[in-house]
């Protein structure tokens, strides 16, 4: 199993993206159509349907039910170190995060502000989503992966604006955490009251 400083030292070694190889200009948040040509370029298949904003996880419960696949909620936290964290997991899935710093060996953690959110992921609260990573070209985000979205056939997250969402099936999913020279940490959060690591 890879130690949370090791995936950290491996991914600021990524730390020059194709964006910025490209372009000396100061970097702006990926659009939408900035993810897709993402998706294209890896043979990323995607599916989005479009709807009025959802907030959290129960807003839209009539859009969901209707969506195929596995319902997220995505949260971006920082423990008292610094250290950024993007959780992406199932819908139903119970976080307890009052524990969880003690699986990732990391100090306690709480809510980042809107500040670091946009700064790092280039998203306002509400648009939080697994896709967000592709701003994070400074690697200071480290992602943390629901076990149970690996047990899905298909994962649906915001394409970076709550107005929509696009649905991934898990090899895609994996395919464009890949993409990003990520390596997520996988928690097996389905014992409430003792989340594990556990191997992608």
């Amino acid at each position: 199993m890879i130690s949370l400083p090791e995936i950290l030292l491996y991914e600021k070694a990524w730390a020059i993206t194709a964006r910025e190889l490209i372009s000396k200009e100061p970097i702006m948040p990926a659009s939408r159509d900035d993810l897709y040509a993402f998706f294209k370029a890896n043979d990323i298949v995607y599916n989005t349907v479009e709807h009025p904003p959802i907030f959290t996880v129960a807003d839209g419960a009539d859009i969901k039910a209707a969506l195929p696949g596995a319902k997220t909620k995505n949260l971006f936290l920082k423990d008292k170190s610094g250290h950024l964290f993007l959780i992406c997991a199932a819908a139903e899935s119970q976080i307890g995060l009052n524990r969880l710093h003690q699986v990732l060996g990391c100090k306690r953690l709480s809510f980042a502000n809107e500040d670091l959110l946009l700064a790092h992921l280039g998203v306002t609260p509400g648009s939080v989503t697994l896709f967000s990573l592709i701003n994070d070209d400074t690697r200071n985000v480290t992602l943390i992966l629901d076990a149970a979205l690996l047990r899905a056939k298909q994962i649906n997250f915001h394409p970076l604006k709550n107005t929509a969402t696009t649905g991934i099936s898990k090899e895609h999913m994996l395919r464009f955490i890949t993409a990003l020279n990520r390596v997520p940490i996988a928690v097996d959060f389905s014992d409430f009251k003792q989340p594990v690591l556990q191997s992608l």
